[in-house]
């Protein structure tokens, strides 16, 4: 992969440290530096941050696929089924702690789901183009205006994030939305075309198949950084904390940050 040669750009330098094989359908990794395998199956297994396998999920049966993890509290991971519009919440050694069938809600179908900084859930339901809040009992605490009101051009998320004191959302074809935790639309940054997105300290970052991506909400300063390795084979990249997880066919390859 070449380094960017644009002014402030540089090439991030990968060490190789660890590949974890297997056959994984998803990952995900928390601020501890835990990690969450997704097995083809549907089992769920946790390692922490020396690879040391703490904890294992096998509710496997009941509710089909696993479409997301949220894990951004290490306390309390939310487990999403999109064909059967429930969550399942588990404690950190992944034990069922309750469900919740967003249909009590009147959520028939989402695809974006996350957690709220005050241990509700956000949920952006597709049939009524809104963002909504609801509780552990599937109750709506809130509620957005129809995105076909607030917007001229159909807006259709893939993922949540709050992060800041605000919630972002992203569309892969238009970029992202900011809201405040009321539900009033703030901002919109143009970067389409992201994958694997995070949002943090006023960063929104992702990447696609050349370089890695930190756009400033506030600034609007954006930074291009190439990597020293191919990831052309990768089904999934994350940076979290000093290290870069790249999913493969067979299995999951760890890189420090020099």
């Amino acid at each position: 992969m070449p380094a960017a040669n644009a002014a402030g750009d540089t090439t991030l330098q990968l060490q190789y440290e660890k590949k974890i094989e297997g056959n994984f359908s998803n990952f995900y990794t928390d601020n501890l530096g835990n990690i969450f395998l997704v097995i083809q199956k549907n089992q769920v297994k946790k390692l922490n941050q020396n690879f040391d396998s703490v904890a294992v999920f096998n509710n496997v049966r009941r509710y089909g696929d696993i479409y997301l993890l949220d894990v951004n509290n290490p306390l309390k991971i939310a487990v999403y089924y999109k064909d059967f519009t429930t969550l399942l919440v588990l404690d950190r050694y992944l034990n069922t702690r309750n469900t919740i069938d967003l249909r009590t809600a009147g959520i028939m179908q989402a695809k974006a789901v996350t957690q709220s900084y005050d241990n509700n859930y956000w949920v952006f339901d597709e049939l009524d183009n809104a963002i909504k809040k609801i509780d552990d009992n599937g109750n709506v605490l809130l509620q957005s205006p129809d995105f076909r009101i607030l917007f001229s051009e159909p807006y259709s998320p893939s993922k949540m994030i709050d992060a800041d004191g605000l919630l972002y959302l992203y569309d892969e074809k238009k970029g992202w939305l900011v809201f405040d935790y009321y539900g009033t639309y703030k901002q919109h940054i143009d970067v389409p075309g992201w994958k694997d997105v995070h949002a943090e300290n006023d960063n929104v970052s992702g990447h696609d198949s050349l370089y890695f991506y930190a756009h400033n909400r506030k600034t609007f300063s954006e930074i291009k950084v190439a990597a020293n390795i191919n990831f052309a084979q990768a089904v999934k990249i994350q940076r979290r904390l000093n290290r870069v997880f790249v999913l493969t066919a067979d299995g999951l390859s760890v890189y420090r940050i020099m």
